[in-house]
């Protein structure tokens, strides 16, 4: 059979470059337009948010919103909160996920093919919301922020990329680490994870996103206003028709609509800086150990 050569410098191909480069930056704009609004809302001036329906750029610029939320003390409690429990978190769910990957990825561990159906099995049926809130009661986690970590301690689609991640790692370098006497736990942290670091940044990251913008949780599980997350500080500013400087234990009245976009701005922020450090990780990440099963 010939081989079919596809040309993209002819006539018919320089078309669907042009065509193919319009529609990315049509969806790219459109992803894009209303983060830039947002970024822009919030350093506009009350009066400006009111008279203009849509703008990128700001007449005049204020930072009177942000002023508000970064002398909030309900504002840095639950900044310093978010930080500690994706923190925390993040360093749980990856580290039980590694350890119970490692044994899985061993063919010849007993009960092995069992225990990965039951994981299967858990991504497409899951327990619900009322059998797993009266779990967590059960477990005297209601109103502790381990009730945020420890339910979705262990993401199974997370648990299948790195153990096949660890599957695909040299045998040889395991049976060197027992000739020298390490254990399993040993040749785990010194010769596995160090050489497994573009799976676990990869879900590091994706496990310190999902804490960061968990709101379902701490809606459920926390009682205690005094404990809540920034994104139940960013639900309860966004919902309210008008702030009051109560809402925010501020002296003074805020600016009631640019605060809300000032939020959402350092909501998400943190996010868009921690994801660069892991970029290079990313891709390479996702797909080794995405092949075998």
């Amino acid at each position: 059979m010939a081989r079919v050569k596809y040309r993209f410098n002819t006539p018919a191909g320089k078309v669907f470059d042009v065509v193919n480069a319009a529609v990315l930056i049509g969806v790219g704009a459109i992803a894009i337009l209303p983060f830039l609004y947002v970024l822009a809302g919030s350093f506009a001036t009350e009066y400006e948010l009111t008279t203009r329906p849509f703008f990128l750029w700001p007449n005049e610029f204020t930072t009177d919103a942000y002023a508000s939320i970064l002398g909030s003390s309900v504002f840095v409690r639950a900044f310093i909160t978010t930080i500690a429990v994706t923190a925390v978190g993040t360093t749980v769910q990856l580290v039980l996920t590694a350890l119970m990957a490692y044994p899985l990825s061993k063919i010849d561990l007993p009960g092995r093919r069992t225990i990965m159906s039951l994981v299967v099995f858990t991504m497409v049926f899951s327990a619900g919301l009322i059998p797993t809130f009266l779990i967590v009661k059960q477990l005297g986690l209601l109103d502790t922020y381990w009730a945020l970590i420890l339910p979705a301690a262990i993401n199974p689609f997370s648990l299948i990329i790195i153990k096949n991640f660890f599957q695909e790692l040299p045998k040889e370098l395991e049976e060197s680490a027992k000739i020298d006497g390490a254990n399993e736990l040993r040749i785990l942290r010194s010769v596995v994870m160090p050489l497994s670091k573009p799976v676990l940044a990869t879900f590091a990251l994706f496990y310190a996103v999902g804490i960061w913008n968990d709101y379902m949780s701490p809606l459920i599980y926390l009682n205690d206003t005094s404990k809540w997350t920034l994104q139940m500080f960013l639900r309860q500013v966004t919902a309210a028709s008008s702030l009051t400087a109560e809402d925010l234990g501020n002296e003074l009245p805020p600016p009631a609509q640019g605060i809300k976009f000032a939020v959402v701005m350092v909501a998400t922020i943190p996010v868009l800086l921690a994801y660069p450090f892991l970029q290079k990780h990313f891709a390479k990440g996702m797909l080794i150990g995405s092949v075998k099963g």
